[in-house]
């Protein structure tokens, strides 16, 4: 077996270093390290890949304070004897040593190893002769400054005893490495104006003597460390005891604001940061310095520098912005969040700094988020959302118009909540004529969050009920979205109604539904929502119960039920048990004959047993007992606080094997086992009379009710690496899909007998029926049974149908012609290539061709789709043919140096797919 490479080492180390290091210890391992470090024929691209692991993980290499002074000057020894020219490697090395010296807390001990680096440091970026041998030392000097910043955090004050060094450094450089001097000099000023803040009283040469201080390190600040400082985020900011002017003090502030339109974003709005916060420790420093500034950072479009204008007015407010300045500033984020060059999630930044704008004079004293009052429905009306919008932009607008329109006035307020009310039914219109899952997930989002600004306007709310309530009767799939709805509002509004009176309604439409309206798969959504209507006490239960009756009654529900409809309907009758109408005799015996009919007539036997179990709570406890029996803990502990009857202790057994225990982790997967192609069953024979219409006789046959349009995909069921010895052996394996799109039809549930781990896995066929022929991916949970009897339920990897995996041969009877197949590829072509045909498309792909290339492409992607076989200039022709009914044709010609692909299709939609899938296959 190979020796693994250092490439291969690292990555795993870093992949999972307990893993890792159970078959090496880390002194071993960073021994190893180190010595590879030291040895001169090791390359410099390998050395820095050596250090990766000090820089990610340290104090697993070095547990020890111990390890870590040593690891430091065995570090600090390679990087003495590194040339010049190692430009990388000597960053590398310095990044390396500052990250072991802080991790490892070394910097508190104050060794002598931890003050020679910092003396190094600084020795580094004093050193301005960046053109040795015609070399450029500045990415050394950067880092240096980079290192002495991070330690500089880490242990606030380490340099405010270097002030003046640094302020010198900052004002000699003039080229890019001034930003690193700038950012390390402001740091260092905020700490330093901090520690000032300790003291009870500060004279004027107390602050001169600090900006003008060279005396070493401040290790005073590393004995008693203080936390990270971010002044502007305490709540009590702290203050400089004094009473003199600071000049020197201004002038620097100053100085730093003039000179930091020459920094990038990034860094002008970490200065800004430090300077707010050391304006805001100085009485004497006005925050008008920064007025010079705000003119030129209001016209900015970096978001970083319009957060750091935020951090300013929370700062600073009337002190710094006046009444105009507030407008004016408003008014400009209201014009990015609808930018048309800017990006989504520049947009939603901008709206929500108009949701948090901090105001100069707020209303609320007690420190309530609201919205500012300069925010107006006329300011802001440009932000109204649309239906056209992106899901993210649609809903934080309809957030913050909902904020507006909340305290808007009474005339404005009345035609902006006729404007959101009906945006609601435009969006739940789409839902309605078939909306993809994601409109469905947002327009459910922006029912919720209309609800939690207005549930108090009646007449809307009774409205917004009868309009889901259509919905759900047209459209019952949406029961989950509804459930989990009603949900988030209890939540949100403890004292709403409107959840109530949504399932009371929905209740009502579920139970008075006309028989022939059912159907087993609808029949399950709607026992979703009579679960849920049965947890309200103020909701009569009485009609439930006599809807489950006549269904169990009057159809053949208990024979074709299954064992998931079962489950539903039992999940219903265990929130009938703690429902108050329990107690009412006639309900308690109608109650008794539902269970009582499923304990007799029920096709599935566990089904049966569950029946039986509540059949007999039912009629020998009394409702405490049996409210003590099937209410869980909150905490997810043990059902049974105390004793209620002898019964428990029997039934804490059978309990454990009735009820559906959820696994840690998956445990399973589904492997895609090669594909085997086979076109779909033609419903049609061949014509070889009416030429002309081949066409025609060939489509036909997609109007046929017995044409097959499906893809079968063929996957074994394995586990998934080690399980508990209780996983060896499953049986009664029943796997369910769940699709995260619309456009394929629902997968029905796959049953494995068992699944045994020093078996050969089982096959299992997915038949995939699409209603557009894209890529998706679908989730998929299994409920299995163990040898100890107990059921369990695992969720699986989600699994991904790519574009290629819909590809099927032409869908022609079984022993076809070459030549009627090519007929019809011809006809298509044309066909697709008539101006008539709107959705149909032509597109050209071109390749450089190899030696060879084409005949592997053919042979490896094209074998089962080939309509004709290359010809002696290399032409051939492809089709697939893409469910339900659509086709994707290549013309294949060889020209003198490439490929080129002629591509013509019956639907647009699929050219992005087809232009990717190409590129993939001819990537070399």
């Amino acid at each position: 077996m190979a020796t693994p490479t250092w490439s291969q080492r690292i990555s795993a180390f870093l992949l999972s270093p307990s893993q890792f290091l159970s078959s090496i210890t880390s002194d071993s391992f960073l021994a190893e390290l180190l010595h590879e470090l030291r040895d001169d024929k090791a390359s410099d691209n390998t050395k820095v890949l050596l250090l990766s692991p000090f820089l990610d993980h340290p104090t697993i290499l070095c547990p020890t304070v111990l390890a870590g002074e040593e690891t430091t000057l065995e570090l600090m020894s390679v990087l003495a004897q590194t040339p010049q020219k190692a430009v990388s490697l000597k960053c590398s090395l310095m990044l390396a040593i500052s990250t072991v010296l802080i991790c490892t807390t070394c910097m508190e001990r104050q060794p002598k190893v931890a003050e020679d680096y910092l003396d190094q440091l600084f020795q580094t970026i004093e050193d301005t002769n960046d053109h040795r041998g015609g070399l450029s030392l500045q990415p050394i000097r950067a880092t240096a400054c980079e290192c002495l910043r991070e330690i500089e955090i880490s242990y606030p004050g380490l340099l405010s005893q270097r002030l003046e060094t640094l302020y010198q450094l900052k004002q000699q450089e003039i080229t890019v490495v001034h930003q690193a001097y700038s950012s390390l000099y402001t740091l260092a000023l905020k700490n330093a104006v901090f520690q000032l803040c300790q003291k009870e009283k500060v004279a004027d040469a107390d602050i001169k003597t600090l900006l003008c201080a060279n005396e070493g390190f401040g290790w005073k600040a590393i004995s008693k460390p203080l936390p990270p400082i971010i002044v502007s985020q305490m709540e009590e900011i702290p203050q400089v005891r004094t009473g003199v002017d600071c000049r020197e003090l201004k002038s620097i502030v100053s100085s730093l604001l003039e000179e930091s339109y020459l920094l990038t974003p990034i860094s002008q709005a970490a200065l800004f940061r430090e300077l707010i916060d050391v304006v805001s420790m100085v009485p004497a420093l006005s925050p008008a310095l920064f007025k010079s500034q705000l003119l030129r950072l209001f016209g900015t479009a970096q978001v970083e520098l319009v957060h750091a204008i935020l951090m300013m007015k929370s700062a600073f407010t009337d002190s710094l912005f006046s009444t105009d300045d507030e407008n004016f500033f408003l008014k400009r984020l209201v014009c990015m969040a609808q930018h048309p060059l800017l990006s989504v999630p520049e947009k939603l930044f901008y709206i929500d700094c108009i949701s948090h704008f901090p105001e100069n004079r707020p209303l609320s004293s007690q420190g309530d988020e609201s919205l500012p009052v300069l925010v107006t429905p006329h300011l802001t009306v440009s932000l109204l959302p649309t239906v056209f919008n992106d899901s993210s932009t649609m809903l934080s607008r309809l957030k913050l118009m909902c904020m507006v329109y909340l305290e808007a006035d009474e005339g404005e307020e009345s035609k902006g909540l006729t404007y959101l009310f009906d945006h609601l039914m435009a969006l739940l219109k789409i839902v309605d004529n078939h909306g993809r899952r994601e409109m469905v997930v947002t327009s459910f989002r922006a029912v919720f969050i209309f609800l939690t600004y207005f549930s108090q306007i009646v007449k809307l709310t009774e409205v917004l009920i009868e309009k889901l309530s259509e919905l759900y009767s047209r459209h019952c799939r949406l029961a989950p979205n509804l459930i989990n709805l009603c949900d988030r509002i209890q939540d949100h509004l403890e004292d709403s109604v409107w959840p109530v009176e949504l399932l009371k309604t929905l209740q009502r439409l579920v139970v008075e539904m006309p028989p022939s309206q059912l159907t087993l798969q609808n029949f399950s959504w709607h026992l979703k929502i009579l679960k849920r209507a049965a947890m309200e006490k103020e909701i009569p239960q009485r009609s439930s119960i006599h809807f489950l009756l006549n269904a169990l009654y009057h159809s053949s529900l208990c024979e074709r039920g299954g064992w998931q409809v079962g489950n539903a309907i039992l999940a219903v009758c265990r929130n009938l048990l703690l429902h108050p109408c329990v107690n009412q005799a006639s309900v308690s015996i109608e109650l008794a004959d539902l269970l009582h009919q499923m304990t007799g007539h029920y096709d599935d036997t566990d089904i049966r047993d569950h029946a039986r179990f509540y059949y007999t709570l039912l009629t020998n406890l009394s409702l405490e007992k049996l409210s003590g029996v099937l209410v869980q803990s909150q905490d997810g502990g043990q059902t049974k606080v105390r004793s209620l009857s002898a019964i428990m202790s029997e039934t804490d057994g059978l309990s454990s094997h009735l009820a559906i225990h959820p696994t840690s982790g998956p445990i399973l997967q589904l492997v895609r086992l090669q594909q085997v192609w086979s076109p779909p069953a033609a419903s049609y024979t061949e014509d070889t009379t009416t030429e002309g219409h081949v066409l025609q006789h060939y489509r036909c046959q997609f109007s046929d009710s017995e044409f097959a349009s499906e893809v079968t995909l063929k996957y074994k069921l394995a586990y998934l690496g080690e399980t508990e010895p209780l996983f060896d052996k499953l049986f009664s394996i029943c796997m369910s899909f769940d699709l995260k799109d619309s456009n394929y039809e629902d997968i029905c549930d796959i049953c494995v007998p068992c699944l045994f781990r020093d078996r050969k896995p089982p096959e299992v066929c997915l038949k995939l029926k699409p209603k557009q022929p894209y890529p998706t991916c679908f989730k998929v949970s299994a409920v299995i049974s163990t040898e100890d009897g107990l059921t369990w339920r695992t969720q699986l990897p989600d699994v991904k149908v790519s574009f290629p995996d819909i590809f099927l041969p032409m869908p022609v009877p079984m022993g076809s012609s070459s030549s009627y197949k090519e007929e019809v590829f011809d006809r298509l072509w044309e066909d697709i290539c008539a101006t008539e045909a709107d959705r149909s498309a032509i597109s050209l792909f071109c390749f450089e061709v190899k030696e060879n290339s084409l005949q592997e492409m053919n042979k490896q992607n094209f074998r089962n789709f080939l309509i004709s076989e290359p010809s002696d200039i290399g032409e051939c022709k492809v089709l697939f043919f893409l469910p339900p009914q659509f086709h994707v044709l290549f013309r294949i010609n060889l020209t003198e140096d490439a490929v080129k692909i002629d591509i013509g299709t019956d639907n647009w939609e699929l050219l992005p797919y087809i232009n990717s899938y190409l590129l993939k296959i001819t990537k070399t």
